[in-house]
């Protein structure tokens, strides 16, 4: 079996879906390893480093001639593919729901896509999650995003001229991303608090340290969304989240949001009026800004400042910690890969459960339930 590490070509992309620890861990399963020339040069890592590891490093041409399998880290463009073996896998994040017709192209060149977000949130898939792995880098960065806009301190400090006070720092969501951000604030000497609409996530929120802030009484805050993510709140819910968020929100220093739902646009959790309530110098960080955002104003790529409140943008965050979020996206990849591989076919061979889960196309066709649906 050949493996095919791409050059990421997405625009910002630093990341790659290979590293010379993965690449040896595959050759130790048997398979033949193609590194595109220049790959990991973004996430550190130089064509020798390949090399060294027994990677042939070549051309895109070179290293996709023959592969069965295709590694990558944003999903590549069919087109790009040519000279693949028949049938070849295609294993990345490929935004199913956003890139449709990539999808498409998938399938009307015979290839299989394995969509690595769609990854099931079960046990024996925890260390193959793609999505738990680079959101945990992208909430430790979105505190140090914020720190760096804030034009204070972050932990309190006394001394011979006074006392500086703790920043006070708001997590909205408080999945992977959130998590650590809180852990991150805390350990910056932040005054944390915290709020998600899974009541689970009480306990967690305190075991860091930080103070949860829940609509109390209200049903929509006890369910959870389909493998453990957010679902949509009930109105009542919002009606009360707004109002109790308002009030804790003109009190902050700086927040950070990080509320998706998969399949869906971001849900808005900040609006226009929120924003003006803060006091001039605040920081909102927006993890959720390229699925349309959870605040009112956020623009994709771009810090704005509205009202004194400057709001934080940026893209592909993971992609901004390259080489640890490469690492660790790596690592997936063959934990994934590895845990299928078949000796005797000298391949990776796929169940039902895992694989009709991030399976889009096969045989020609779309085949994925979520997306037919």
């Amino acid at each position: 079996m050949k493996i095919a590490v791409l050059k990421e070509s997405a625009s910002g992309e630093r990341r790659v879906a290979a590293t010379p620890e993965t690449v040896k861990k595959f050759i130790g399963l048997g398979a033949e390893i193609a590194v595109e020339a220049g790959a990991g040069l973004t996430a550190a890592i130089a064509d020798a480093d390949y090399a060294a590891a027994g990677a042939q490093v070549a051309d895109r041409a070179g290293a996709l001639a023959g592969a069965g399998i295709v590694l990558g880290v944003q999903g590549p463009e069919p087109a790009s593919l040519a000279g693949v073996a028949p049938g070849a896998w295609v294993v990345a994040s490929l935004n199913p729901f956003g890139e449709r017709a990539r999808v498409d192209g998938y399938a009307a060149a015979g290839l299989e896509a394995l969509a690595m977000e769609f990854m099931p949130r079960i046990t024996r898939a925890q260390s193959m999650d793609i999505l738990s792995s680079q959101s945990n880098l992208a909430g430790y960065k979105a505190v140090l995003d914020a720190a760096s806009e804030y034009g204070r301190a972050f932990p309190m400090m006394m001394t011979a001229a006074g006392t500086v006070s703790a920043a006070r720092v708001f997590v909205m969501g408080v999945g992977v991303a959130g998590l650590q951000a809180i852990a991150t604030a805390r350990r910056l000497g932040a005054q944390v608090s915290a709020t998600d609409v899974r009541s689970a996530t009480k306990e967690q929120i305190l075991s860091l340290g930080a103070k949860p802030i829940f609509v109390e009484n209200v049903a929509g805050i006890e369910g959870e969304g389909a493998g453990g993510y957010a679902g949509e709140m009930s109105d009542a819910y919002k009606a009360a989240q707004a109002e109790l968020v308002s009030a804790h929100i003109a009190k902050q220093d700086i927040v950070i949001t990080t509320a998706l739902i998969p399949g869906r646009p971001a849900p808005r959790l900040i609006s226009a009026a929120q924003v003006a309530s803060m006091k001039p110098g605040s920081v909102i960080v927006d993890l959720a800004v390229e699925q349309g955002g959870n605040v009112e104003g956020a623009v994709a790529g771009e810090i704005i400042e509205i009202g004194g409140v400057k709001i934080v943008g940026h893209k592909n965050v993971p992609s901004r910690l390259a080489a640890d979020a490469s690492a660790l996206f790596s690592r997936n990849l063959f934990n994934f890969l590895s845990a299928f591989w078949d000796k005797a076919a000298g391949a990776p061979v796929l169940d039902a459960e895992i694989g009709d889960a991030i399976r889009l196309t096969k045989g020609g066709e779309v085949v994925n339930q979520r997306l037919l649906a």
